[in-house]
C-alpha cells in the first residue's frame, strides 16, 4: 500500500436505505431515469430505421466506424481504469486512486476529442444535422456508382447527432465528476462509497455507448 489515506466520513456515506448507501441509492435512481432517456431516443431511432427501411441511408458507408471502434475502446479502457481506481479506494491507496482515476478521466477527454474531431470533419464535408449536402451526395454517389442514398437522409442525419451528441454530454459530465472526485482525493476527502458511486455513473455511459455504437453505427 502507498500513500495511503484514512478515508475521511462524509454525510450519507454510513446512512442507508434498502441496504445500500442513500449516496448509492440515489445514483441508481438516476441511472434508472437517465436510461429511460436513452431507451426512448434509441426507440425512436429503431422506429425511424424500420419504417423507413428501403429508404434509410447504409451507416457503414457513411459513418467512421474505425474511428469510433477505436474511440469505443478507449471508452472501455476507461472504464476498466475506473475499476482499478474503486480498488485502490478499497485497498486505502491514495496513490493508485490518484493514478487510475487521472486515466479515466484521460480517456473520457480522448473519447471527447475524437467526437468533435468526428464531428468537425462530417460537418466540413458536408454531413450536417438537418442532412447531406450536395457536394457530400455527389461524393457519396462517386464512389458509391450503381448505389441509391436513400430519401430519408435528414432523419438519419439528425438521429445520429441527437444520439451521439446526447451521450457526448453525458461523457462531458462524467469528465467534470471524476475531476471534482479527484480534487476530493488530492485533498483527502474521499471514501470507498463515494469512488463507487461515480463508477456507477462512468460504467453506465459506457455500456450506453456500447449500444449506441452497434445501432448506429454497425448495424447495415
Amino acid at each position: 500500500m502507498s500513500d495511503a489515506a484514512v478515508a475521511a466520513p462524509s454525510l450519507g456515506d454510513s446512512s442507508k436505505t434498502l441496504g445500500v448507501t442513500d449516496g448509492k441509492l440515489a445514483m441508481w435512481i438516476f441511472l434508472g431515469s437517465d436510461g429511460m432517456s436513452f431507451m426512448g431516443l434509441i426507440a425512436a431511432y429503431i422506429a425511424l430505421r424500420a419504417g423507413n427501411a428501403d429508404q434509410w441511408p447504409n451507416p457503414t458507408q457513411h459513418l467512421a466506424i474505425n474511428l469510433t471502434a477505436v474511440n469505443t475502446f478507449v471508452l472501455i479502457c476507461s472504464s476498466l481504469s475506473m475499476v482499478k481506481a474503486y480498488l485502490a479506494s478499497v485497498d486505502n491507496d491514495k496513490r493508485g486512486i490518484t493514478l487510475w482515476l487521472a486515466a479515466t478521466i484521460l480517456g473520457g477527454c480522448i473519447f471527447l476529442g475524437i467526437q468533435v474531431y468526428e464531428y468537425t470533419h462530417q460537418i466540413t464535408a458536408g454531413f450536417t444535422v438537418s442532412g447531406f449536402s450536395e457536394e457530400w451526395v455527389k461524393n457519396w454517389a462517386a464512389a458509391n456508382p450503381g448505389e441509391t442514398l436513400g430519401s430519408s437522409a435528414g432523419l438519419f442525419c439528425a438521429t445520429f447527432y441527437v444520439l451521439t451528441c446526447f451521450h457526448g454530454c453525458h461523457v462531458f459530465s462524467g469528465v467534470v465528476y471524476l475531476t471534482v472526485v479527484l480534487i476530493g482525493v488530492l485533498r483527502n476527502r474521499w471514501t470507498v462509497n463515494r469512488l463507487e458511486i461515480v463508477g456507477l455513473y462512468w460504467h453506465f455511459v459506457d455500456l450506453v455507448w456500447i449500444v449506441i455504437f452497434t445501432i448506429v453505427y454497425l448495424v447495415e
